[in-house]
């Protein structure tokens, strides 16, 4: 009965895209087929199949072995403070980062990973249909993050239609960034979190498509390259490292300063709520609210309202707080509640990332363009949590 629930979730969330549509009339629906099986297949390979289950581990025993390595510097600098037997958030999930976003930015610097993004993007355009920037898009946002790809897009965004920079705005609530899995498998189930992230890339096209479909003409279908600039020179290389690893520390204090400022104005609502009526808290509205799709996820009731309280937490506040509280007991779930749970969970779509996305296209458009994003910051919002929904509910398919 569960599975049969999950099916009819899909089907729900997929309906949900299309009766928001902005141009129903215009939804490519051979391209939506296309990429709906294409996830069916990544779903069953990366969690039934052998093969995908043993590169899956393989590649969560990586991001755990760079980890490990990376804290013989947080060792190093903090010494004594870095406790083994009892690392704090800090420490365990966010030090590693330092090493990490360095290492990723070198492999952009001499140009590697800018060659398995040019080539996965290929793939992924001629097999969806999709138009070729916004495969790109897609797949870069996966290795430097949506505000990164922002940044270094400008002169592409800058060429197309408002319309197509909305669908560019709303993918961007969808990603998350390679650099930072490392922190996320330290505090929820790998092969979970590494299935998530090509699925998270198909469903972010399939959501744009069905919310936002857009005709692209084969002269309008060009991309600029990653990492162009426009004199052209390079960087000499230790200056861009250097760069990149006051980048990666800033990105600390920012997940830092997020973090505590979250976790406190959370509790500060669950406490004024509390004044009117004890059982009452900001969980347990907003696990009202999401129960509905939660449960189309094909969970029991019990199951339903524990991921729909975390679901609608995310939200507000972000995918590390929810990590972060549930990190000690996920491993006691159910195997169906833990994999939609932790699916649901990588990625960047709440309220905050809304802020950085219009906030980073500020500087890269035109005001007409800015305007229309603004005003469709609800169509950016539902794109990310629909991502969200597709990917648990079609990695739940598989996992019971």
């Amino acid at each position: 009965m569960y599975l049969a629930i999950n099916v009819l979730g899909l089907i729900v969330f997929l309906a949900i895209g299309f009766i928001f549509s902005k141009d129903r009339k215009h939804i490519n629906w051979k391209a939506i087929a296309i990429m709906v099986v294409l996830n069916l297949i990544l779903a069953w390979f990366l969690t039934s199949s052998a093969a995908g289950r043993a590169g899956v581990k393989a590649a969560a025993d990586g991001f755990t072995w760079i980890v490990d390595i990376s804290a013989k510097g947080t060792v190093f600098a903090l010494g004594d403070w870095y406790n083994t037997k009892n690392l704090n958030f800090i420490c365990s999930s966010l030090m590693p980062i330092l090493m990490i976003v360095p290492m990723f930015d070198i492999l952009t610097y001499f140009g590697i990973l800018p060659w398995i993004i040019k080539w996965i993007g290929r793939g992924l355009s001629f097999l969806t249909g999709q138009a070729k920037f916004e495969s790109f898009f897609a797949v870069e946002m996966m290795f430097l993050g949506n505000t990164e790809v922002l940044a270094i897009s400008g002169m592409q965004l800058r060429k197309m239609s408002k319309e197509r920079n909305l669908s560019i705005a709303m993918m961007s609530m969808s990603c998350v960034t390679a650099s930072i899995l490392g922190s996320y498998i330290q505090m929820m189930p790998g092969q979970f979190i590494l299935t998530a992230v090509p699925i998270n890339i198909v469903n972010a096209l399939i959501c744009t498509s069905l919310l936002n479909p857009v005709h692209i003409t084969p002269e309008e279908d060009t991309i600029e390259k990653v990492g162009n600039t426009d004199d052209g020179k390079k960087e000499p290389f230790f200056s861009y490292l250097g760069d990149s690893i006051l980048g990666a520390g800033r990105l600390i204090l920012i997940i830092i300063a997020n973090v505590i400022a979250f976790v406190a104005l959370a509790g500060l609502i669950d406490a004024i709520l509390g004044l009117f009526w004890k059982q009452l808290s900001l969980e347990s509205i907003l696990g009202v609210v999401m129960f509905p799709f939660s449960w189309l996820m094909g969970l029991n009731p019990h199951d339903a309202w524990i991921l729909s309280q975390n679901m609608g937490l995310k939200l507000v506040t972000n995918e590390f707080v929810v990590m972060g509280e549930v990190t000690k007991v996920i491993g006691q779930y159910p195997a169906h509640l833990k994999a939609v749970f932790t699916v649901f969970m990588t990625s960047f779509a709440n309220f905050s990332t809304l802020g950085m996305v219009m906030g980073a296209f500020k500087g890269l458009v035109g005001q007409e363009d800015n305007d229309y994003i603004a005003k469709n910051f609800a169509y950016m919002l539902l794109s990310g949590v629909l991502v969200s929904l597709l990917s648990a509910a079609f990695v739940g398919l598989f996992v019971w």
